[in-house]
């Protein structure tokens, strides 16, 4: 049996029902996939975007061909080229567009930063008392007052530097204390 070119594949599809050529279909998917690939890979320059043109070129050029949109069959390869250019021009024009979007509305479209653990109350009264009085000052003053490092060793006759070590150490054993299992 002599091998059919692509228009006599084009014809066979076009001339039966959807679907009835099957045969017909895979052969002529099978020689146009490579070539709408390297298109896709030049113009879209990502062998991910490559392969789904394929996957859409064949599809539109498929149902063309079944519903006889394809007007001259021994010109499939410039119905398949052309399908090729409105497909990436369209990928193109829906990157622009998404890109626009984000640039305007990108961080409303942010997610909400995730809530803060909830914190057993009693535990951490527990934990703070357990703290030596210097260190639960600095924490206190630190997290509850909103004051800085400067203005607490002032109040407290030290140097700033001795009230972040203090407020470090403190931390350290306050985060062991409500780590630990009670």
């Amino acid at each position: 049996m002599p091998e059919r070119d692509e228009a006599d594949l084009a014809r066979c599809i076009a001339d039966v029902p959807a679907g009835a050529a099957k045969e017909a279909e895979a052969e002529l998917a099978s020689r146009l996939a490579p070539r709408i690939r390297l298109y896709g890979l030049r113009h879209l320059r990502q062998e991910a975007a490559a392969q789904d043109l394929v996957q859409e070129v064949l599809v539109i050029t498929l149902e063309a061909l079944r519903s006889g949109r394809v007007r001259e069959p021994e010109r499939l390869a410039s119905f398949v080229l052309g399908t090729c250019r409105m497909v990436v021009a369209a990928h193109r024009r829906g990157e622009r567009r998404r890109e626009q979007l984000l640039a305007a509305f990108g961080e409303a479209l942010a997610p909400p930063p995730p809530p803060a653990p909830m914190v057993d109350r009693e535990r951490l009264v527990d934990c703070l008392r357990r703290l030596s009085e210097r260190e639960r000052t600095v924490i206190v003053e630190t997290f509850y007052a909103e004051r800085g490092a400067d203005e607490i060793a002032r109040e407290l006759g030290t140097s700033a530097g001795n009230v972040r070590v203090v407020r470090h150490r403190g931390l350290a054993r306050l985060q062991a204390c409500l780590a630990a299992t009670p």
